[in-house]
């Protein structure tokens, strides 16, 4: 077993309870189908992150099966789940890790809707009010990138730097979606899929109506920075 201080150990055992435990929201959200899909959290206070083992039903993953992976994509040895292949997509979630420490979770999944999107390479515009809350603005379409190293992470990252987005629409590919740990992620990408699908809708009755910027920039902020938030008057009780 690789030796970890007590601390990490205990941050690895969290992340992969809540790991495992999210791709159950995805199959429950409709977000996947079979074995594709896969969710990821960088382990608090060290250069580590957990995700799915590649091809494995998600009626069988639990916490033990998930695979403890370096920043660098290679798994981690004689741990829980490394006699396992980790997902195709590791490379992709160990180079946002890299390049974007302020991220702390990753979700791919091919949810009909938001894949749809991809399939066109068109950004899903910002014409409702839920988009503008949660995403800022339009959710932007990523490169074409092939499967299997970091090509797809790079343009995740080369997207959604700078960007308000925590969604990407891989062209002809699918949705990937960040956060600030594995949750955050994935109610992005639930979010993503329900706004994907209310905007395709509304496309077949007509021209959706775009929001101003201005308003777009006042309701992302009141609901990154307010909604939900106690008042003086609740925080003092």
């Amino acid at each position: 077993m690789t030796a970890f201080s007590p601390e990490t150990q205990v941050a690895i055992a969290r992340v992969r309870d809540e790991v495992a435990a999210l791709h159950a929201e995805l199959v429950r959200s409709g977000l996947v189908v079979w074995t594709g899909g896969n969710v990821s959290g960088r382990v608090p206070g060290a250069d580590l992150f957990v995700i799915k083992p590649s091809g494995v039903s998600y009626d069988d993953l639990d916490a033990s099966s998930m695979i403890l992976c370096t920043l660098d994509g290679e798994v981690v040895p004689n741990t829980p789940g490394s006699d396992r292949s980790p997902s195709s997509d590791t490379a992709a979630h160990a180079y946002v890790y890299r390049e974007m420490p302020e991220v702390g979770g990753v979700v791919h999944t091919h949810s009909t809707y938001a894949t749809a999107w991809a399939a066109r390479a068109e950004a899903i515009p910002c014409v409702l009010t839920a988009m503008a809350d949660e995403f800022g603005g339009e959710i932007p379409v990523g490169p074409f990138a092939i499967i299997g190293d970091d090509s797809i992470g790079r343009g995740i990252v080369d997207t959604l730097r700078g960007h308000r987005s925590r969604a990407v629409l891989m062209r002809n590919h699918g949705p990937f979606t960040i956060g600030r740990d594995a949750r955050d992620a994935v109610k992005a990408a639930v979010m993503l899929e329900d706004v994907a699908r209310t905007v395709h809708i509304a496309r077949q009755l007509g021209d959706p109506l775009p929001i101003e910027p201005a308003a777009i920039d006042a309701l992302f902020d009141r609901y990154q920075n307010v909604y939900g938030q106690p008042t003086s008057a609740g925080a003092a009780r």
